[in-house]
């Protein structure tokens, strides 16, 4: 048995990999505040659409200010895929650390320059031109943010806690979410609508900078993951596989495991950006007035941090029990459920709208505590950043990225608000039915790796992990 005392791993001649608690903890911290960092932005973008709308596009009719707003909004999902294809390959051959940090200081960057760019009143048709641009930018960054956090965790992770460990990187998104709502929501409490449109707007934007050195500082203490630290000692020495190479593996020999992480992924981000991204305007703008804006922002605020209380105790239960009938069970609310819902909401009043938003948020945490350590099983070590960075980010950019135009654009064009309603339900069935192919995954090494677990007491133990 031999230790390496720089990186709190352990390796035993049985392959199995003892990872120090401490090492996991640091790890998981990492991974979870660029998730923050990254779904603050997107949680605020959303929830300020109406106000940046105003600011970035001449005033025609606020309908077409939104549509704007959230085409923009939609335009960093379309280079995702592109960001996927970079950063996903580039993690497999220099590592999961480097990349990380890189993806960090491009979100954060981006995030900034939002909050300095002139309005259109200013500077005219630039101002949306460099919006734009900046969330082009986002989108790059966050097309190897998200895939490379989920492998980095999970090759972290022990086996036996890798659900529960996997749920805090989406305790990071909630926690991003909650406080850009909280501030949106102190914002236009506290200013009158000309300063909000004047300044206000902006800070939000520009908080993000200082978050992200903190995450880039965090990322860049951390070793490798101890799968990829084993997987480059393998092939020391030999020479390094092209992306080329990488891309024909990914596309000819894994595209089923492909097919099953995009229908995974859409089923999860569906839900994901019919709540956080979508609901704030359909609220607002598609309902009666009879709750306020700041009421409703309230209401949506709770549901998170409910979701938050939840959504590691979900994330054990899928080690416990596995994760395909914690998912499943997602997938059939969704079908079931969310009619129910969407006309809870309707009723816009306070209690039928926060019952209504705990039933999505109910649906969602189910898929946002599993994910992370469901997603990176689907492939083997020596493709699992690019692979799995991939089909996410192509799967979100086509259905998630897309859902607030899409409802947008179907309510204006049908007058039927029950949209949101339907999309969750068709959402619900593709799950189901790439649930139904998934091979359970739950307290077993990940493919290519050898077991991981937390002490050498689980090594010398009969019902140890590999077992």
């Amino acid at each position: 048995m031999s230790a390496d005392a720089s990186t709190g791993r352990t390796s035993t001649p049985s392959s199995t990999t003892v990872v120090e608690p401490g090492l996991i903890r640091r790890a998981v911290a990492a991974a979870a505040v660029g998730n923050i960092t990254e779904w603050f932005d997107f949680g605020v973008f959303a929830y300020m659409a109406s106000t940046i709308g105003k600011v970035f596009y001449p005033s025609s009719s606020p309908t077409a200010q939104l549509l704007a707003t959230f085409g923009t909004f939609a335009a960093a999902f379309l280079v995702r895929p592109l960001g996927g294809l970079f950063f996903g390959p580039l993690g497999d051959r220099i590592g999961r650390t480097r990349v990380l940090a890189a993806t960090m200081i491009m979100m954060a960057v981006g995030t900034f320059c939002i909050g300095i760019i002139p309005s259109y009143a200013s500077i005219g048709v630039a101002a949306p031109i460099l919006l734009l641009l900046a969330r082009l930018i986002q989108g790059f960054s966050t097309g190897g943010e998200y895939g490379g956090a989920m492998t980095f965790i999970a090759e972290y992770a022990p086996d036996k806690r890798r659900g529960f460990l996997g749920s805090w990187l989406e305790f990071g998104t909630l926690v991003g979410y909650i406080m850009g709502a909280v501030i949106v929501t102190v914002l236009g409490a506290a200013l009158s609508q000309a300063d909000l449109l004047s300044w206000g707007w902006r800070i939000p934007f520009l908080v993000a900078g200082p978050l992200g050195l903190v995450g880039m500082y965090l990322r860049l203490k951390l070793e490798e993951t101890p799968a990829f630290a084993k997987l480059a000692e393998l092939h020391e020495g030999n020479a390094d596989k092209g992306t080329k190479d990488e891309f024909r593996s990914i596309f000819v020999r894994h595209w089923p495991a492909m097919l099953l992480c995009a229908g995974l992924v859409l089923v999860f981000n569906v839900t994901n950006y019919m709540l956080t991204s979508y609901m704030p305007t359909y609220l607002s703008d598609e309902l009666p007035p009879r709750i306020g804006e700041t009421e409703s922002y309230l209401l949506q605020i709770a549901v998170m941090v409910v979701m938050l209380v939840a959504i590691t105790f979900i994330g054990k239960l899928s080690d416990r029990i596995g994760r395909r009938p914690v998912v499943l069970t997602g997938c059939v609310a969704l079908v079931v459920l969310s009619v129910p819902s969407i006309l809870l909401i309707q009723q816009n009043t306070t209690v039928t709208v926060f019952a209504g938003l705990m039933i999505m948020g109910f649906m969602l945490v189910v898929f946002s505590a599993t994910m992370p350590s469901t997603l990176p099983a689907l492939f083997p070590t020596g493709i699992r950043q690019g692979a799995l960075s991939i089909s996410f980010n192509i799967s979100v950019s086509l259905f998630g990225g897309t859902v607030a135009s899409v409802m947008t654009a179907l309510i204006a064009t049908t007058g039927d608000l029950m949209w949101p309603a339907y999309y969750l339900m068709g959402a619900g069935v593709i799950g189901g039915v790439a649930v139904w192919f998934t091979k359970e995954s739950a307290n077993k090494p990940l493919l290519g790796s050898g077991p991981a677990v937390e002490s050498e007491d689980e090594v010398r133990a009969p019902d140890r992990a590999s077992e």
